[in-house]
């Protein structure tokens, strides 16, 4: 479900999108199955400026069918992978976290995971030099934070402030307040290539619960419609941009069967990669999280790994620790 909006294609202003709506037309499907003359005659429209508008958007949305080659070319033009700064973890995701995708980590409260998105973060912005957009729905990053992760990897200060500009911090508590901040992130992303000169790579949403859980259940019937569309928005901004989408969720329990991902089936297929993230049930009190693999197109599932979280962010015994 694409919701109609200013700039979805030429001639779509904000008062043509106003008309429409008045008239129940409020999706690309509604305006391109509509009876454009008869629509054009209600609205007071333009019938050429209306019939130019479907034929874009059946452009731009409609399926048109390719063959393996032209894909795998696609692939390779498109296709990189981020390593995540721990060894271990880029072995259980095949080297890495890839753009073009949206990456998941699940797991309970404390389990980890915002230490684990900001350790990734860090090492974009450090090792790669890449911009990242951090987008915060819980309050639970923090400058200070990031810049003690980025002394663990450079004691130049230069360097240091260089790092920390690469990593842009937006907080939202809010589901459609966040809708805006990816639509905005979307219409500015060729500004923001040409002006900083180095390419947006990664997006972290920490967390997608926190702002979909206010609006499921009750008498909140919008709730599965916010969410299945912002699924479709993260998945295009990773396809169409060649980014890596990284969220963080919630786990539920799961009956006998122990814990499962939250937000139900519906969100399930929206990660092409998904891993659990839980502590070390022999010794609770260590910085010690077994890493579980149980969503992945390119290896097998149930595999694992155990990291370290520590003051240098995820640990696997060959980066440099740090004091506090």
């Amino acid at each position: 479900m694409v919701i109609l909006r200013e700039g979805l294609c030429p001639g779509l202003t904000t008062d043509i999108i106003t008309v429409l709506k008045r008239n129940r037309i409020r999706t690309v499907v509604e305006l391109v199955a509509s009876d454009l003359e008869e629509l054009a005659r209600k609205c007071c429209l333009s019938y050429k400026t209306l019939v130019a508008m479907r034929r874009v958007l059946l452009a731009q949305y409609s399926a048109f069918p390719s063959n393996g080659a032209d894909l795998y070319e696609e692939l390779k033009s498109s296709t990189a992978i981020l390593p995540t700064g721990n060894k271990k973890l880029d072995t259980l995701l095949d080297s890495g976290i890839y753009t073009g995708e949206v990456t998941e980590i699940a797991g309970a409260p404390g389990s980890g995971k915002t230490q684990m998105c900001q350790s990734i973060a860090v090492n974009v912005a450090a090792n790669l030099q890449q911009q990242v957009c951090y987008i915060d729905t819980t309050g639970g990053v923090t400058g200070t934070r990031l810049l003690q992760l980025i002394q663990c990897k450079t004691q130049r200060e230069d360097e240091q402030v260089a790092s920390l500009k690469r990593i842009q911090v937006i907080h939202v508590f809010d589901a459609y307040k966040l809708l805006d901040v990816l639509q905005d992130l979307r219409q500015s992303f060729s500004q923001q290539l040409l002006r900083s000169g180095e390419t947006l790579r990664l997006v972290v949403l920490d967390s997608v619960c926190a702002v979909i859980y206010p609006l499921l259940g009750g008498k909140q019937t919008e709730g599965m419609a916010v969410m299945m569309y912002l699924a479709r928005e993260l998945q295009t901004l990773a396809h169409d941009f060649s980014l890596t989408v990284l969220v963080t969720n919630h786990i539920t329990k799961d009956g006998l069967a122990g814990f499962r991902p939250a937000l139900g089936r519906s969100w399930s297929f929206v990660p092409s990669t998904r891993i659990q993230i839980h502590k070390d049930e022999r010794n609770k009190q260590s910085g010690n999280r077994v890493i579980s693999l149980i969503k992945s197109s390119r290896q097998p599932t149930n595999l694992q790994v155990e990291v370290e979280i520590g003051f240098g962010g995820i640990l696997d015994g060959t980066n440099t620790t740090c004091g506090s």
